[in-house]
């Protein structure tokens, strides 16, 4: 296997690059990604009590990674922009925080995994800001994809 084919974003002579997928078919393309936030019992009560000093956390926090997602490749320097068709944030309680998921489809010729990647960890970072009053040893990770599907490599799931 060369190492284009391992590494697509980098050239015959190793330098960086932006994949040309303009022979690429449109197809509908789904990625799924989650980033977990821990904290401790008060910070968390506070969160889902929606008793913040800083107000509605959640709904910041679901904003922020709909809008990260939106800028993605202003932010990862070889992504495509992307025509997003649908953005679904979430975010749960866990036991010892929260845990928050981001949908991201399109019909393109280059999948959403890095919108996806980029909601999460921007939604987690602007929970970490919403909460950083009351508790600084707030962590974050781990942030990964859990599921892309479309495309010619098809369906992936973790």
């Amino acid at each position: 296997m060369s190492s284009e084919a391992q590494l697509p974003h980098l050239s015959p002579a190793g330098e960086a690059r932006m994949v040309d997928v303009s022979e690429k078919g449109v197809t509908t393309r789904v990625a799924v990604a989650e980033a977990q936030v821990s904290m401790n019992e008060q910070t968390h009560a506070a969160l889902f009590g929606e008793n913040l000093p800083k107000g509605d956390a959640l709904a910041a926090v679901r904003l922020a990674a709909i809008m990260a997602a939106k800028r993605t490749s202003e932010l990862i320097p070889l992504c495509h922009p992307l025509p997003i068709a649908a953005i679904d944030v979430r975010v749960e309680q866990t036991a010892g925080g929260a845990r928050i998921t981001a949908e991201v489809s399109t019909a393109g010729r280059t999948g959403v995994e890095m919108e996806a990647l980029t909601a999460v960890t921007v939604g987690a970072l602007t929970l970490y800001d919403m909460v950083k009053g009351i508790e600084r040893g707030v962590e974050i990770g781990p942030i990964r994809l859990l599921r892309k599907s479309g495309g010619r490599s098809g369906t992936w799931e973790r």
